[in-house]
């Protein structure tokens, strides 16, 4: 029998290429997945997914957030991500914030 993340990680890629590699982040009560998927054409995109447990009435509900990154923007994606991580470790060191590592 699968485990619940397992059957969460298919409901979350289900329909949306084939995966080629993941990852998952674990972080409190969210959890990111990234996968590297291909097209029909043989081609490779990203998806970013964020799935959040909310309490709702009608108990635990699964929230879910992607986004989808194509090839051709990777590099843009990846100098833009860079820049910002570096400004704020830089506004953390002069600012003193607390890391929560």
């Amino acid at each position: 029998m699968a485990s619940e993340s397992e059957f969460e990680r298919r409901e979350i890629n289900e329909g949306f290429g084939d995966s080629v590699f993941s990852k998952m982040i674990k972080a409190g009560h969210r959890t990111y997945f990234l996968d590297v998927k291909t097209t029909r054409a043989n081609d490779y995109f990203l998806t970013i997914t964020e799935l959040r447990k909310k309490i709702t009435s009608r108990g635990v509900e699964n929230e879910r957030n992607k986004v989808f990154l194509y090839k051709e923007d990777f590099e843009k994606f990846a100098a833009c991500f860079a820049e910002t991580l570096e400004f704020v470790r830089a506004r953390c060191e002069a600012e003193g914030c607390e890391s929560k590592e």
